[in-house]
């Protein structure tokens, strides 16, 4: 029986010993966010590629209109660009944000503009191109392109609007 007791003992310190030795531990750590100012954008200027004449007898072209805010068109094919220029702009966005970050520009592959039944397409290109970076939380962006003319393009004003989106890196 002393035995037995002794066995028994053993059996309950020993157990004992395992649980301490296989007990749980923890640690802590703290959790946090920081929120930022929210990336916006808006437009200050409509694009404007101003008045362009065809030539019915020549082939068709494009005019280009520089992404900046002094932009000098060039035409190619059948185009010509009068003296009466017509309004002539990049459109204009302000991009705001936080303080410098960076941030990336999406445009539509391409801008269609309608007169009626009758309609032109724009491929257009931005300054900066792609992504740019806010200095002081705030940059410009212009966006210009270039404009296909058909030789048969019907004569009037030919309107569109486009999406200009942007997002932080």
């Amino acid at each position: 029986m002393k035995t037995m007791k002794k066995i028994f003992v053993f059996v309950v310190l020993f157990s004992g010993m395992m649980a301490t030795t296989f007990a749980q531990t923890s640690a802590t750590a703290s959790a946090s966010a920081n929120i930022i100012t929210p990336i916006g954008i808006a437009k200050n200027l409509d694009m404007s590629f101003g008045n362009i004449a065809v030539n019915p007898t020549a082939p068709g072209g494009t005019v280009t209109l520089p992404p900046s805010a002094t932009p000098v068109r060039t035409f190619t094919g059948g185009i010509t660009l009068p003296a009466v220029t017509g309004l002539v702009q990049a459109a204009l966005f302000t991009v705001t944000g936080e303080g410098t970050s960076a941030y990336t520009i999406t445009l539509p592959g391409s801008i269609s503009i309608i007169n009626g039944g009758n309609s032109m397409s724009i491929v257009p290109a931005s300054n900066p191109s792609g992504s740019g970076a806010l200095v002081g939380g705030t940059q410009a962006i212009y966006v210009g392109g270039t404009l296909t003319v058909s030789a048969t393009q019907a004569v009037g004003t030919y309107t569109g609007t486009f999406p200009v989106t942007v997002n932080y890196n």
